[in-house]
């Protein structure tokens, strides 16, 4: 008995030791740069001869997009070609070997900036031993299959706008228009276009892969080989019916194990809803909307992929793996519990209402058994924490866009199967964001010359680096675009021009602001030093980048802005009381900038910089 005893406790040792070896391993580290938005701006068409226009300064051609385009855009068109290197190169530095890209890593799927982005990721796979994952999101397959596209921004000389068409068929002759560039580089790609130039990246199985599969696999983990995966790979075979038709899609999800322990699940969120009248026609890009509302659709016409989320979280649980899901787009509502006042102040079509995931996407997913899910497609730093009816917690992480303020990308640290820790990256020192500032001179003047009634602050071109032009480029957004179409002109009318004081005393009932005032350490004066106009530009920064906002914000204007949150609640004006509260809960959200999240306890921890 001795000896058997003896022996248990060899083995127990043997497997507490084992198991403190996993538990020990050597952390692995993935990064995640989302919405990269790449414009080749230095690619060349393959079909034509033009190849932009010469910067006065550096001699060099390029093909980029006016900056009045750029600054009525949720995102950048140019510079975030120089500052996606940029974090390449951050990346490389930090010796992170697996980076993954949650969707809308082109314009718009154009050949020209998919084969650019190819050549990059290629480099960076050479040179750094890098390997790529990506996903697709609604910018890189607008539609299933490729059209027919066109760009009317183009930068020409002279500052002018020039237009560049895959056919002249779709375009409508306008006096002053310069002659239209043709080239079947700029057209929609399609998946077939997109997945046959991103086939390296984690759409298709490779040998060094240790698993890989789709959903409509048919072999199991225990009986996986290359040549089986490779045969299961082709996209024909990766197709689903939508939802009331006789039409199949493509679908490219595929969950990978690139390195022992860590799957990956990259989840094809694109859901394409079929017109009430179909064409009849086979691929035809028209019969089809896009994509851009995500997971609300999803749960509609890809039913398969819950099915499928389902039996690969059973699988890596039985198989000792941790699994981190990423996609375009949000599992979790990304408004900070926002999203109903929001809806009732600025109406369920505006502030991008239609992209928050239901509770219901939510639900789903946490209870197929997704705990992280890495989202792009808001272009903003948030952690959205949900937990379902059932107990399961759903963590989603959105990773900011480096096409957008505040430009970064995210470092997931795996220090166990229960153990996390994400930290995100600001994008901030960018060699070259101000190279093509000569375009842009060039492009003001013409504006001026015209007497543009809507030309752009020409201040931008003074950013004194990268993080600085994506902050102009956000105070741009919200003053050109953002305000006229968001903002209900009465409530804009009511607020822009009243300075904090005016807003603390709204209710013309004091009583208690001084003793609020004393114990935070600020005086009416305080208040007198920003207006309505500065507390609607700070929501926009909290909102885009949360955590990340508040050092340039301060933390003395942000307790400013709780207090008249707090008084503006006691309003007898709704849009008041509805801002109060959309403002307070978008300052109090969950962690989101460096982080650790326990996955046996399901809690998520702020970790404080030193």
């Amino acid at each position: 008995m001795l000896r058997i005893s003896g022996l248990l406790l060899l083995l127990f040792s043997f497997n507490v030791c084992k198991s403190q070896q996993i538990e020990k391993k050597t952390p692995v580290k993935i990064a995640f740069i989302a919405d990269v938005h790449l414009n080749d701006i230095f690619g060349k068409f393959q079909d034509n001869d033009y190849h932009g226009i010469k910067n006065p300064i550096t001699g060099e051609y390029a093909n980029i997009r006016t900056m009045g385009s750029q600054l009525r855009s949720t995102r950048i068109f140019n510079e975030n070609y120089f500052a996606f290197l940029a974090a390449l190169n951050d990346i490389a530095k930090r010796g992170i070997k697996q980076v993954a890209l949650p969707g809308d890593f082109s314009d718009d799927g154009q050949p020209i900036h998919v084969r650019g982005l190819r050549k990059i990721l290629d480099e960076y796979s050479k040179k750094y031993g890098m390997s790529f994952f990506v996903t697709t999101g609604n910018h890189d397959a607008v539609k299933p299959f490729a059209q027919d596209a066109a760009k009317t921004d183009f930068l020409s000389k002279d500052g002018k706008e020039q237009i560049i068409s895959s056919s002249k068929d779709i375009l409508k002759k306008q006096e002053n228009q310069l002659e239209p560039i043709i080239t079947s580089d700029i057209k929609d790609g399609g998946y077939k276009e997109t997945l046959d130039e991103m086939a390296a990246f984690g759409f298709y199985p490779k040998k060094e892969y240790l698993y890989w599969e789709t959903p409509f696999s048919t072999y199991k983990y225990q009986d996986y080989n290359f040549d089986k995966a490779l045969k299961e790979s082709a996209l024909e075979k990766r197709i689903y019916a939508v939802k009331d038709t006789n039409l199949f899609l493509p679908d490219a999800s595929y969950l990978v194990e690139p390195i022992k322990g860590v799957w990956l699940l990259a989840i094809d969120g694109n859901a394409y809803v079929p017109n009430q009248k179909l064409s009849g026609l086979p691929n035809n890009p028209n019969d089809f909307s896009n994509a851009t509302t995500g997971y609300n659709n999803v749960i509609i016409y890809k039913r398969h992929l819950i099915d499928w989320v389902k039996k690969v979280s059973a699988e890596a649980k039985k198989n000792g793996k941790i699994l981190i899901a990423f996609s375009h787009y949000p599992m979790v509502d990304f408004n900070d519990n926002a999203t109903p006042e929001i809806k009732q102040l600025f109406g369920s079509d505006k502030m991008q209402m239609p992209r928050v995931p239901s509770e219901e996407v939510a639900q789903l997913f946490a209870d197929a058994g997704i705990q992280v899910h890495f989202g792009g497609h808001m272009h903003i730093n948030d952690t959205g924490v949900y937990i379902s009816p059932k107990g399961n917690t759903l963590f989603n992480i959105q990773a900011p866009s480096i096409a957008g303020y505040m430009p970064g990308y995210k470092i997931l640290t795996i220090k166990s199967n229960s153990d996390l820790e994400v930290e995100t990256v600001v994008v901030r020192s960018v060699p070259k964001f101000n190279s093509l500032f000569p375009f842009y001179n060039e492009e003001y003047a013409h504006l001026q010359e015209i007497k543009s009634p809507t030309i752009w602050n020409k201040d931008i071109l003074k950013a004194k680096d990268y993080e600085d032009f994506t902050r102009w480029h956000l105070k741009e957004l919200v003053r050109l675009r953002f305000l006229p179409e968001d903002f209900p002109a009465d409530f804009l009318a009511s607020i822009v021009k009243l300075s904090g004081k005016d807003l603390l005393e709204i209710n013309k009932n004091t009583a208690g602001i001084e003793k609020q005032l004393k114990i935070n350490n600020l005086t009416l004066n305080d208040f007198e030093s920003w207006t309505g106009s500065d507390m609607i530009f700070d929501f926009y920064r909290l909102k885009n980048a949360d955590e990340l906002a508040i050092p340039e914000i301060g933390n003395n204007r942000l307790k400013q802005y709780q207090l008249v949150c707090e008084q503006l609640a006691k309003s007898s004006d709704e849009k008041m009381v509805l801002w109060s509260k959309i403002v307070s809960k978008t300052m109090n959200g969950n962690p989101s900038n460096h982080f650790k999240i326990n996955l046996n306890t399901n809690k998520i921890s702020k970790i404080l910089s030193h």
